[in-house]
């Protein structure tokens, strides 16, 4: 469903400033594959994502999603594949309007829309029901402002905004890691229940090893642009973090990783 051959990209080349984001990336996802991706702050993760999004064209390679050959392809156009969760709850979602009228933008993308564009009684039951599976009581507020809502039933709306279509991708760039514990892991299970439901491909960036470990079929750990472990199956479910830093301090010659991986 994804397939990345020989992907690079550098940041402000031939300059001070320069910085190697991605060296030489090879990675291919399978239909169905939940991959999550870990790794320090300057690993690569965001970028590879953003890479795959079309946020900007990388210097080398090849992007392949679905067979279509996306690699030149602008981000408008490849928002046809990729349903996206971003890391802040304010993206991804019009906060003026309210929760029923950006669910129905979200089924309509990709769709010409005429005057007569409207929401109908059937899709705000199927609002409702999609809604009331988050638990967060959204599915009582179908015409309150996107803008009034919590962190968390933001981040919930917009997952269920991404996935409504079914992409051919679904893209998480950290997307719990704004939200407090309690709320990032009711959005966590939830973001499970769908994957697995619609049997999405998804890559999720996240920061928490034990999210990593707990969550997908399979991990990929970046390091200074490049994949350094990718672990499926049966090695996968016997993972522990321990286990995880000893591989990571093996294949990066560093018994240093982030800060922030560790405190998450």
């Amino acid at each position: 469903m994804l397939k990345l051959q020989g992907v690079s990209k550098t940041f402000n080349p031939n300059t001070v400033n320069e910085k190697v984001a991605l060296r030489d990336i090879s990675l291919t996802l399978n239909d169905g594959d939940f991959v999550t991706v870990i790794g320090g702050n300057g690993a690569g993760k965001s970028t590879i994502l953003n890479s795959v999004a079309g946020v900007f064209p990388v210097d080398e390679g090849q992007i392949l999603i679905d067979g279509h050959d996306v690699t030149k392809m602008p981000e408008y156009k490849r928002a046809t594949f990729i349903g996206r969760v971003f890391q802040d709850p304010m993206m991804g979602t019009a906060a003026s309007m309210g929760i029923s009228e950006n669910l129905a933008l979200a089924l309509r993308r990709g769709q010409r829309r005429g005057l007569r564009w409207g929401i109908t009684a059937k899709e705000r039951d199927q609002y409702r029901e999609l809604l009331a599976t988050f638990g967060l009581g959204l599915e009582d507020r179908l015409t309150s402002k996107v803008g009034l809502l919590s962190g968390g039933q933001r981040q919930a709306l917009t997952l269920l905004m991404a996935t409504l279509k079914k992409p051919k991708l679904l893209l998480l760039d950290e997307h719990t890691a704004a939200l407090d514990p309690k709320t990032a892991a009711r959005v966590l299970a939830s973001t499970k229940d769908i994957i697995e439901r619609d049997n999405l491909t998804t890559l999720m960036i996240t920061h928490n090893m034990k999210d990593a470990i707990a969550f997908g079929n399979r991990l990929v750990m970046m390091y200074e642009g490049r994949v350094v472990i990718d672990v499926s199956g049966e090695e996968k479910k016997l993972l522990t973090v321990e286990k995880l830093l000893g591989m990571f301090s093996s294949v990066s010659g560093s018994d240093e990783a982030d800060d922030k991986m560790l405190l998450s």
